[in-house]
């Protein structure tokens, strides 16, 4: 969901640069490549190892929800071309689902306003799993809710972490750096695409039988 469906990324960045200067640090790239794809207290927990913080992961969390709350109630629209790639997946019958980091209380925030959030055939989010990302625990049970083997699961991600999971699941995985994200790690990938309108991304989507 987030640098993929919604530009909420650089919201997480100016949360997590607020939160580290009010303690005399910096956000940056090598800890926003650790914490994303984590879920909830493990995501802040990374943020206290990086910087050597005293304050408790739960803590930090509660202070970035508040201010990340703030920033998503000012509207965050869709990224350029999701509409289109979904109208793509309903015109060839191709059920989807989201499977997110992100908590529910987010997702409910970013979905609100969005029209296809009924034509989702499930929401997994950060809520549902005990193992965040790199984990592949998201993916399985996201195979599991569309009675698919992971094999036959074409997963979209943004992130080193999300594509690792979705890779060590087994599924075909699609990388769509953002540029958050550029520099992370997609190994495994079936395809890196320019972003979601590539059309070599279109072409692996087949007509339903």
């Amino acid at each position: 969901m987030d640098g993929l469906l919604f530009d909420t990324e650089g919201l997480y960045w100016e949360v997590g640069d607020t939160v580290l200067q009010r303690r005399g640090f910096r956000y940056s790239k090598a800890l926003q490549s650790r914490m994303m794809g984590r879920v909830g207290v493990a995501a802040l927990q990374q943020m206290v190892d990086f910087h050597s913080l005293e304050d408790s992961p739960e803590s930090l969390l509660a202070e970035s929800d508040e201010l990340f709350a703030e920033k998503l109630a000012a509207g965050v629209p869709p990224i350029a071309g999701v509409p289109a790639w979904i109208d793509h997946l309903k015109e060839h019958q191709v059920p989807f689902g989201l499977a997110t980091s992100s908590r529910r209380r987010f997702v409910d925030i970013l979905f609100e306003p969005i029209s296809w959030k009924q034509d989702l055939a499930f929401i997994l989010t950060g809520d549902d799993v005990t193992h965040g990302k790199p984990h592949p625990e998201m993916y399985l049970r996201a195979a599991n809710l569309f009675d698919l083997s992971p094999e036959q699961m074409l997963v979209l991600e943004d992130s080193g972490n999300g594509c690792a999971s979705a890779v060590a699941s087994g599924a075909c995985t699609v990388a769509i750096p953002s540029i958050h994200t550029q520099d992370q790690n997609f190994e495994g990938a079936s395809l890196i695409a320019e972003n979601i309108s590539d059309p070599r991304l279109w072409a692996m989507i087949e007509p339903a039988k």
